[in-house]
């Protein structure tokens, strides 16, 4: 792993927030470390790094809304959520607000430090999964730009997070093939990282309304009742 990678840790636990930091600076990562959402989201602006480890449960600011600022002001760091709160509507969450993965606590160093390679390589390059020369897609009224996260469409640009990114790639690498949703899980997330359907169906949702005309009827990502989603070009 390259020693420039850099990983931002927001954690208010200084023991754990401690412990991850030398865990990381031993893997020769560059580390930065904020004990509060608000010093955290100020590093991650004014820094830009590769991967935030973000904690939920933090004073002055949530988890959940330095993420939202974050995927607001469209920084393309991969976010990481580190807590102690499992429940499925707490990942759903996580995920719909940008999160690309998600860890309960506890956890073994081994397993962050697998997950945090895995999203470093799915982020790896611009355009993870493109060729340089396909990082601009069109299809229909849109124009997808994967090195910039955003959408254009009738003149209208909006951005995309990197897990919608992801899932649109998935359905441009197989256009015109009907995918069930255990498929799109596995290759957009991966079944070990969250084991459940229910958030591709949201995905397709918040991707409807950015590249479709009419979202209430759809011409690029049509549902296959029963099994799943086939895109057309």
């Amino acid at each position: 792993m390259s020693p420039k990678t850099r990983i931002l840790v927001v954690e208010d636990e200084d023991p754990l927030r401690l412990a991850l930091c030398d865990a990381l600076r031993a893997e020769g990562f560059d580390v930065l470390e904020a004990a509060d959402g608000e010093a955290g989201l100020a590093l991650a602006l004014r820094e830009g790094p590769d991967v935030v480890l973000l904690d939920l449960m933090l004073p002055k600011r949530d988890g959940y809304s330095v993420l939202r600022a974050i995927r607001e002001d469209r920084l393309a760091s991969a976010v990481i959520i580190l807590s102690a709160r499992g429940e499925e509507w707490d990942r759903v969450q996580g995920f719909e607000y940008g999160a690309d993965d998600y860890v309960v606590k506890p956890f073994s160093t081994r397993e962050l430090l697998l997950r945090l390679r895995a999203v470093l390589r799915r982020a790896d390059g611009e355009a993870p999964g493109l060729a340089p020369s396909d990082r601009k897609v069109r299809f229909g009224e849109c124009e997808i730009d994967f090195a910039a996260y955003t959408v254009a469409r009738a003149g209208a640009r909006q951005g995309l997070s990197r897990q919608e990114l992801g899932l649109l790639r998935v359905f441009l690498e197989n256009s015109g093939k009907v995918l069930a949703r255990e498929t799109l899980l596995d290759l957009a997330w991966g079944r070990d990282e969250f084991p459940t359907t229910r958030t591709v169906d949201m995905h397709v949702l918040k991707l409807r309304k950015k590249i479709e005309r009419d979202p209430e009827d759809p011409r690029h990502i049509v549902t296959v009742h029963g099994v799943g989603y086939r895109f057309e070009r």
